[in-house]
């Protein structure tokens, strides 16, 4: 209920840029698929046309070849830790700031938030991805 009374005491004016942006996007995405759906092309095809050419290199066999499954593995390791400095990097601006006592944390509501709260909060996250990377050294991922 509450919901619905905040959207009806908004101004429709307030909505104007997001239909504004929307009409944009929907025109751009019309253009683009009418420019290239659309219009006559001239069709060329031939085996020098329609033969398959990577960065010089005529292909050999099919591209559908089956991977070994640590190729897999390690992509998403890898993912996991590079998404692990993701959340690293707030961190150590918070920590950095709160170390240093800094006002501006008022605005975003931790200013009340000791250093060490920061600090034990990162500890249990990288314990939890060491556990992970020894669960992975242990099966052998890394191992070629």
């Amino acid at each position: 209920m509450l919901a619905g009374s905040l959207l009806a005491a908004a101004p429709a004016a307030d909505y104007a840029p997001i239909v504004l942006l929307i009409a944009l996007v929907v025109g751009t995405a019309g253009t683009i698929m009418f420019l290239t759906h659309g219009l006559p092309k001239p069709h060329r095809h031939g085996p020098v046309k329609d033969s398959a050419y990577e960065s010089g290199v005529e292909a050999i066999g099919d591209a559908r070849r089956r991977f070994n499954i640590r190729f897999y593995m390690v992509a998403m390791l890898f993912l996991l830790f590079d998404v692990e400095l993701v959340f690293m990097y707030p961190w150590a601006l918070l920590f950095h700031r709160s170390a240093g006592g800094d006002a501006s944390l008022e605005t975003l509501g931790v200013s009340s938030i000791s250093p060490a709260f920061f600090l034990g909060e990162m500890a249990i996250f990288l314990v939890i991805l060491l556990v992970g990377y020894v669960y992975a050294w242990r099966k052998r991922i890394f191992m070629t």
